[in-house]
């Protein structure tokens, strides 16, 4: 503990000494942590194997990726799905659920002896998207602006849809679970969800209802208009599994009508301690993720679940993503480009972690190898590769408008 204590506090120190110098090298924060991370890892392996799979290590990452639901409902501009509403449909409600499907029917092929259940588990933790390892991409200004915006749209909503089947393929695969069928175990998937939207809408809405009306009256301060706003997913999360509801669903839904309902005109300055809350825990999953890739890593890794792997991060998101969008306004180039940039981060990382601590052995390692190869291809795909794409999308657009005829 203290080991991992001083290496994350000295590596977080210096990457904010250094964070415009890093940041020019396209070295973010959970890049430069992951080194720390791994660094730990191979000092203390038998002690992160053992803390990972403990209960206070599942509840701690259970709220951490409540308030990053949270944090990402409340995270898009430009309108509830931004500013290509239709696009930004058909990217979450038929790109992503192409791609699930089409990462189970890989697994069933190229990781054969686990359960379809299990396959859905590492389908749902390698293909929601997250910038945490390409915070650039959303910045690049030859990234056209559609693009740019349905990335943000995608990446602040995929990891609150997902998380539902995510949780049903868990109560189906966890070695504990009642569930004996896909029918009982969505039996017990659904009743959650359907609590934990009444709790996120009702919690999220009263409290934009009454921080507009404390307002009018002048009865908050700045200090506590922030602080409201980390209270929130916690209360939800908290109301939610107190009524035997999701509270991952609820954290998320309260983002969403909390960012709705709330009239401010400066909500983005209210949601800067959230974000730096969220910006702190996301950075210690990803000390924890380093320290863990050298535990799922030391027991070799079979070709299968490399190629399965290397599929996530292209096929599987490229091939939906070119099918989903058809006829739709982005053009053949920015769907190549939402195909292709698609980082995968924090959010895999804890869902590969909840998995980890709720499945039998066999199916745990291969869970946490999935979501390390998957995470870590990503780093070195989408940290270094963006920029090339984005260089190439501007040379094929030059070429377009110089082509005779134009």
């Amino acid at each position: 503990m203290l080991p991992s204590l001083i290496a994350v506090s000295v590596v977080l120190a210096g990457w904010s000494l250094l964070a415009r110098r890093l940041e020019s090298w396209r070295l973010t924060a959970p890049m430069v942590l992951v080194l720390a991370g791994i660094a730990v890892g191979f000092a203390t392996q038998d002690q992160v194997a053992a803390s990972l799979n403990t209960d206070a290590a599942e509840h701690i990452a259970e709220v951490i990726l409540a308030i990053l639901l949270f944090v990402d409902a409340t995270d898009v501009r430009g309108g509830l799905f931004g500013r290509e509403p239709r696009s930004a449909l058909r990217v979450l409600f038929i790109v992503m659920p192409l791609s699930l499907g089409a990462a189970l029917l890989l697994g069933l092929w190229l990781l054969p002896g686990l359960s379809w259940a299990v396959l859905l588990i590492i389908a749902c933790i390698v293909v929601p998207i997250d910038f945490a390892p390409a915070t650039s991409i959303l910045r690049d200004r030859r990234i056209p602006e559609r693009v740019r915006n349905l990335l943000n749209v995608e990446a602040g909503y995929n990891d609150g849809i997902v998380s539902p089947i995510f949780i049903f393929a868990l109560v189906l695969a966890g070695e504990g679970s009642d569930a004996e069928n896909p029918l009982a175990a969505l039996g017990s998937a659904v009743p959650q969800a359907i609590k934990a939207i009444l709790v996120g809408l009702a919690v999220g809405a009263a409290l934009a209802l009454l921080s507009n009306r404390a307002d009018r009256h002048g009865l908050m301060t700045d200090h506590s208009k922030r602080w409201l706003l980390v209270a929130a997913p916690l209360m939800a999360f908290g109301l939610s599994l107190g009524v035997d509801g999701n509270g991952f669903v609820a954290a998320f839904v309260c983002g969403l009508a909390l960012r709705t309902l709330r009239h401010s005109a400066d909500i983005g300055r209210e949601l800067e301690l959230v974000d730096d809350v969220g910006f702190l825990l996301a950075v210690g999953m990803w000390f924890v993720f380093g320290a863990a890739a050298v535990v799922a890593l030391q027991s070799g890794v079979s070709i299968g679940m490399v190629v399965f792997c290397v599929l996530a991060l292209t096929v599987v998101r490229v091939v939906p993503m070119l099918l989903g969008l058809l006829g739709s306004r982005p053009t053949w180039r920015e769907r190549w480009l939402l195909g292709a940039l698609g980082p995968r981060g924090t959010t895999s990382i804890v869902f590969g972690l909840l998995a980890f601590n709720t499945l039998s052995d066999t199916a745990e390692h291969e869970v946490l190898l999935a979501m390390v190869i998957t995470v870590l291809g990503s780093v070195v795909l989408h940290g270094l590769g963006a920029p090339a794409a984005a260089r190439a999308h501007v040379r094929s657009g030059d070429r377009e408008h110089s082509a005779p005829g134009d």
